[in-house]
């Protein structure tokens, strides 16, 4: 359990996640993914990073259960911390970030697939940010990277999902598989990349992260000033509360 890190292939380093039951990362885990991303990223023999995860699905964002558990600001206060710092690592990295996407991508799932080079998906995967539903707000930075602006409002307010064949019409999405094939057509997919000139790589990354239209760090940022305005308020706690509950379909 926990993050891991594995070299299946010359140039290719896989970062792969596993908090069962549905890979909702507590605080910790959130920094220890982005270390390991920055760490594979620095390993001058890596040439491409393939992000994965084990279980049902991808990434369920944030271990709210962790938050509603806490007496303080700290729990949201290192969320919010650790989030920022996982998908600023997949969006820095110095060589190219493949996301292998499985099952469900939520939240901080959404987050860190954003923030990737190129995305890979199963037939199962579906994407969506539930954050009102859950007494959160951010991510929509990185929504938007994945799907036209009306379209990412539309999901945002609704807490409503896609699929990756959505996405795939998009052109988010580079490919979508079986479930069965999604680790062989990631990694087919990264040793491509890795097959070129490591240096050249490391150049392209940063010039294209440098003509980005969007500063993603500054944004999401500036997004997460609105989750912590939402839990000074004491909505979010409400709102977290009442998730799944009887009462969160009575002020639906």
């Amino acid at each position: 359990m926990g993050v891991s890190t594995s070299a299946p292939d010359d140039g290719v380093t896989v970062v792969t996640v596993d908090f069962p039951p549905v890979n909702a990362l507590p605080v910790q885990g959130w920094y220890d993914l982005a270390a390991a991303v920055r760490s594979a990223g620095a390993d001058p023999k890596t040439r491409c990073v393939v992000l994965t995860a084990e279980g049902r699905g991808f990434n369920a964002g944030v271990d709210i259960k962790e938050l509603q558990r806490a007496t303080g600001p700290e729990a949201i206060l290192g969320a919010n911390h650790g989030c920022a710092e996982a998908f600023s690592a997949v969006y820095e990295c110095a060589v190219p970030v493949v996301a292998a996407v499985h099952g469900f991508c939520l939240g901080g799932g959404v987050g860190l697939v954003g923030n990737a080079d190129a995305v890979v998906a199963s037939e199962d995967a579906s994407f969506g940010l539930p954050e009102l539903d859950r007494g959160a707000l951010g991510a929509a930075t990185h929504l938007a990277r994945l799907v036209p602006q009306h379209l990412m409002r539309t999901l945002y307010y609704t807490s409503r999902t896609v699929t990756a064949e959505e996405l795939h019409r998009h052109g988010s999405v580079w490919r979508v598989v079986p479930r069965a094939e999604l680790r062989t057509a990631a990694l087919e997919l990264a040793r491509e990349i890795a097959a070129k000139d490591g240096r050249l790589l490391r150049l392209a990354k940063a010039a294209i992260n440098g003509i980005d239209p969007v500063d993603v760090r500054r944004a999401y940022r500036f997004e997460q000033g609105f989750t912590f305005e939402a839990n000074l308020s004491g909505v979010a706690d409400e709102v977290r509360d009442a998730f799944g509950s009887d009462r969160q379909e009575e002020q639906a």
